[in-house]
């Protein structure tokens, strides 16, 4: 008899920012699948571990490691330690919320290396490092697409994540490698609650109102579709940019809440 095929090796994912948010929860949908998880985090070792911990827990496989995405030295020393990823997750983002005429140099430069230029360094090291092919995948922003007050720095920086996922999918697809991009809108994540925190921000739930759903969309859906991407199912699917925002930004004024709202009957004319 044929000696038996050698098993299939464990799929690996690099998952940045999987502290928090949608990447920890993305990290431990990926740790139940059977995926060998790699997390970085930045300042909250605590978080990371304890993702760690859940995932292992479950029976999956994870790490952690601490990276600072705007040094090109940390990222370089993530690969170093790291031999290949089946598929990378570029979630990490930060940056400062001020006024255009507001931001300093040194604002837009974190802004831009924490965002745009880790993407790329990441893309470049992954690409070397899948010889079965893979998957990138971007986490962006509905500021990738709209205008809004204070968000002008990473908005910009997130439109240009999307346009590099259009370059990359062009270049590394003759690799068999799929780059695609995730645009999230209003998600329930501490990210969101502190930007709807800020002095002079509306309250949060009148802009929810305005939300074809009606509602905020968790973090779970943003990793789902996420893992869709990452998933034999999204062979053929590249260079594309998949939006979960509830319909946010198909909306335009007159908004359909200030209609409602106008067209409520009064309780007079209710009698």
């Amino acid at each position: 008899m044929p000696d038996p095929a050698p098993p299939e090796p464990r799929r690996s994912a690099l998952v940045t920012g999987g502290s928090r948010g949608i990447g920890a929860r993305l990290a431990a949908i990926l740790g139940r699948d059977g995926i060998d998880v790699t997390l970085t985090y930045r300042r909250c070792s605590e978080a990371a571990d304890a993702v760690v911990s859940a995932i292992s827990d479950s029976g999956g496989t994870a790490r952690a490691v601490r990276v600072e995405l705007e040094d090109p030295h940390d990222i370089d020393a993530l690969f170093a330690r790291e031999t290949t990823f089946d598929y990378v997750v570029a979630n990490a983002a930060a940056s400062a919320f001020k006024s255009i005429t507001a931001l300093s140099s040194a604002n837009l430069q974190r802004s831009w290396e924490t965002n745009v230029r880790s993407f790329v360094l990441l893309a470049q090291r992954a690409v070397q490092r899948m010889p079965r092919g893979g998957r990138i995948v971007a986490i962006t922003s509905y500021g990738a697409t709209r205008a809004f007050p204070t968000y002008a720095a990473i908005g910009a920086d997130k439109a240009a994540l999307e346009s590099w996922v259009r370059h990359m999918a062009a270049e590394f697809g003759p690799r068999g490698i799929t780059v695609n991009a995730v645009n999230g809108g209003l998600i329930d994540t501490d990210s969101l609650h502190h930007f709807y925190g800020l002095d002079g921000m509306p309250a949060l739930d009148d802009i929810v109102a305005r939300v074809p759903l009606g509602r905020v969309g968790s973090p779970d859906e943003m990793a789902h579709a996420v893992r869709f991407l990452l998933s034999e199912r999204a062979g053929y699917i590249t260079g594309q940019t998949i939006v979960v925002d509830g319909g946010l930004t198909i909306t335009a004024p007159p908004f359909w809440e200030d209609v409602r709202r106008a067209q409520a009957p009064t309780r007079e004319e209710e009698k």
